[in-house]
């Protein structure tokens, strides 16, 4: 498998603050799944394809290490890292400022269910594995 590798830029808005000014740290969950559908539309298969062809990809498991807070207006860079895509597709992620700060790291694992029975898929599509292995 080659290695996958996509950034996004966001800018924390205002809303995302907790009351101690820096970004609550649910909201890092949302950063991630913004990062991961930017992942999967650059990969050129995303979501709403995947569900065309009969698959879901939820999330079972995420583990996530907080290194610094963010704050109203940082410029950050959400970096993701394909690791695995068979049984499951696991993807770390890399929080960093724009001065190349890391502020987080974290692990999604996303596991294949058939939208038509709900039973789990060992197997990635083949049209997202011929994105992954070119």
């Amino acid at each position: 498998m080659k290695k996958i590798v996509t950034e996004l830029k966001i800018k924390v808005p205002f809303y995302d603050l907790d009351p101690m000014n820096i970004v609550w740290h649910g909201n890092y969950v949302k950063y991630l799944e913004q990062a991961r559908c930017d992942f999967f539309d650059k990969l050129g298969y995303n979501y709403m394809q995947m569900h065309a062809d009969g698959v879901m990809y939820p999330i079972a498991k995420m583990d996530f290490k907080f290194i610094k807070s963010a704050k109203f207006n940082d410029n950050l860079i959400i970096r993701c890292i394909l690791k695995e895509l068979e049984p499951a597709i696991i993807i770390k992620y890399e929080i960093m400022t724009e001065s190349g700060e890391k502020i987080l790291s974290a692990h999604t694992m996303q596991i294949a269910v058939s939208t038509k029975t709900g039973e789990t898929l060992y197997e990635a599509p083949e049209v997202l594995k011929k994105a992954v292995l070119g």
